[in-house]
């Protein structure tokens, strides 16, 4: 990949390296993805929405609430599960997703891309943000969180900190928005603070597959005519069976 060869020279190395990291091998290279902000020819500009588009209806409210209270009860009701199966669920899910692929977006929507095994802790995430920002940004403060609803994935929290991508519910694949502790890196039109080299090398976000294409059709087999018995066998029906069926 790109990255290779433009993160193998030794002013490179130390910044994209990974914190505590002295060589090159622990650098972020040849595993993660650097996308473009989308442009406006990619893109149709949203239209602008009327304020009373925000203004949420009573099935919103009671959607949402069922929705917080379906989340609470599950969290009151973990403890009451027997561990053996808390712990066969868990194996479920590491088994059926191994790697969880995180997409990190920043305010300017640029967008980096790295797959981590599931089981490790989002700390991993932090890290290599953090190492492939710019030295003079590396020191800034950042909150990783999912929206919406809005959820914080502080390094901070215990009930964060402590558990795998997986138990999370990042896997097999989460996007996580990105927000600095200075406001001035936050603009929309404020590029992602990413190191020179890493920036060099996003390439355009692959394009989604059009709604309005129409699906493939899939053509029948042709079926043979259908055949009375007395044709397929070449005789003719009796009189008298002829005359039975019209009664």
């Amino acid at each position: 990949m790109a990255e290779n060869s433009q993160t193998s020279t030794p002013p490179q190395d130390s910044g994209v390296s990974t914190p505590g990291s002295s060589s090159t091998s622990d650098a972020p290279v040849a595993e993660f993805k650097v996308y473009k902000p989308p442009t406006t020819s990619t893109t149709s500009t949203p239209e602008e929405l009327p304020d009373s588009y925000f203004t949420l209806s009573p099935a919103d409210l009671k959607a949402a609430q069922a929705t917080l209270s379906a989340r609470t009860r599950s969290l009151v009701d973990a403890p009451l599960q027997v561990r053996a199966q808390r712990e066969a669920a868990e194996k479920a899910k590491r088994d059926r997703w191994p790697n969880t692929t995180i997409r990190v977006r920043f305010s300017d929507r640029t967008q980096l891309e790295k797959m981590f095994p599931s089981t490790d802790k989002i700390r991993s995430v932090y890290a290599f943000v953090r190492s492939s920002l710019r030295d003079d940004v590396k020191s800034i403060k950042f909150i990783l969180y999912q929206s919406p609803p809005k959820r914080d994935l502080k390094v901070s929290d215990p009930d964060v900190r402590d558990l795998s991508l997986a138990q999370l519910q990042l896997a097999p694949s989460s996007v996580l928005l990105l927000r600095f502790e200075d406001e001035s890196l936050n603009g929309t039109n404020v590029p992602a603070p990413l190191l020179p080299s890493i920036a060099a090398s996003a390439i355009e976000l692959p394009k989604p597959p059009s709604a309005d294409a129409e699906p493939p059709k899939v053509e029948k087999p042709a079926t043979p005519p259908t055949t009375t018995s007395s044709t397929s066998t070449g005789k003719k029906m009796p009189k008298w069976l002829k005359a039975g069926l019209r009664k």
